[in-house]
């Protein structure tokens, strides 16, 4: 009776202690994991009830658990004696949603959100002599960016034509087709990998307005492709008229060099012209004495003579006189044959003889 006495008070102390230790307790969320676009906003709730036993003094942290064991925990925000304190790096985009967290609401906001935000955040509430913590998984991803759709290849009857349609986002990305206009069902195609849809055998009916859709898990982005499936292009016509453009082109090119080398080769013969010194031409040879020449040097001969020798070369006699024929133009000529002179003759006719100087072959007196 007496050991069993002596143990009831200590129970009573234990329970007393366990009763004060678990007074303050946090409310369980309803959710525990979060998943936010990047750039959103996101509310962790941590909701505390407190009772008449707890008079210590409140404390409300957000803890940043690491991923690395090894590292220590990030304390991000902070409520103790009435204060709230905010920590370098994301000071501007966290706070508390109560005024007043001493009224049982210390859930936390985080605007502006950053992949680097992804983590696991605790929630720590202290009240001597109780205290309670919750952890929250918070993941950031980044939605369908704006999207691009086009048709892979010739959209032409008869054709294969492949639609394509991308986005950038966190994975996994969905993608969906649908037809806009028409029967608005789509024809029957493959999907040959993600964002692709592909038509066998196109025909005029394929044509017409296709809308695509990405979608992750935090947001969605579309885009709309006009298709017009035509009838084949005349390659053959195409390849000639390419072909025949692309000759006259090199025909061309190939004129205009010849021009340009041929006037500059001109221009340059011209210059050498222009500079080149030129020697004389020699005078042609003169004939040796013929009548004309030779009445000529008997008149000069005359001329010089003068009284007082002419009785001199009036005795002289000559054995030998040119006799080479006259020569005058034909159109001034005489109409009588030419008949060689004697030296008797010319005595007869009453001629003087003179003494005719000699006289070199290019015609100067000697």
């Amino acid at each position: 009776m007496g050991a069993r006495a002596a143990l009831l008070p200590l129970a009573a102390l234990l329970l007393v202690g366990v009763g004060l230790t678990q007074s303050l307790t946090i409310n369980t969320p309803e959710q525990d994991k979060f998943e936010k676009a990047q750039g959103d906003s996101v509310r962790l709730p941590c909701t505390f009830e407190l009772t008449p036993g707890d008079n210590g003094t409140l404390s409300i942290e957000w803890i940043l658990l690491p991923k690395d064991s090894l590292q220590s925990d990030l304390t991000i925000l902070q409520f103790y004696g009435g204060a709230i304190n905010s920590f370098p790096g994301v000071s501007s985009r966290v706070h508390f949603t109560s005024a007043d967290p001493r009224a049982g609401d210390g859930s936390m906001e985080i605007t502006g959100l950053k992949l680097s935000d992804s983590g696991s955040y605790q929630c720590r509430v202290s009240k001597f002599p109780g205290g309670d913590n919750k952890k929250l998984l918070l993941t950031v991803s980044v939605k369908p960016g704006r999207m691009k759709c086009y048709a892979d290849g010739a959209t032409e009857i008869g054709r294969d034509i492949k639609l394509k349609c991308g986005s950038e986002g966190t994975p996994p990305l969905i993608y969906t087709w649908e037809r806009l206009t028409g029967n608005k069902k789509l024809p029957a195609s493959t999907n040959p990998e993600p964002g692709v849809l592909l038509f066998k055998n196109a025909s005029e009916e394929f044509s017409g307005t296709y809308k695509c859709r990405a979608e992750n898990r935090v947001g969605s982005e579309s885009c709309l492709l006009v298709l017009t499936v035509s009838h084949p292009s005349n390659v053959a016509g195409t390849i000639a008229g390419a072909v025949i453009g692309t000759l006259l082109a090199v025909l061309l090119v190939a004129l205009i060099v010849f021009c340009c080398c041929r006037k500059q080769k001109e221009k340059k013969y011209e210059q050498e012209v222009h500079h080149e010194i030129r020697e004389d031409v020699a005078p042609p040879k003169s004939r040796t004495s013929t009548a004309r020449s030779f009445i000529g040097s008997n008149h000069s001969s005359l001329g010089s003579l003068s009284p007082s020798n002419m009785d001199g070369y009036a005795k002289a006699q000559y054995s030998h006189i040119p006799t080479e024929e006259f020569e005058r133009p034909p159109s001034s000529a005489p109409n009588f044959s030419t008949s060689k002179v004697s030296a008797p003759n010319l005595s007869r006719m009453g001629a003087i003889p003179v003494m005719i100087p000699a006289q070199s072959k290019d015609g100067s007196i000697v």
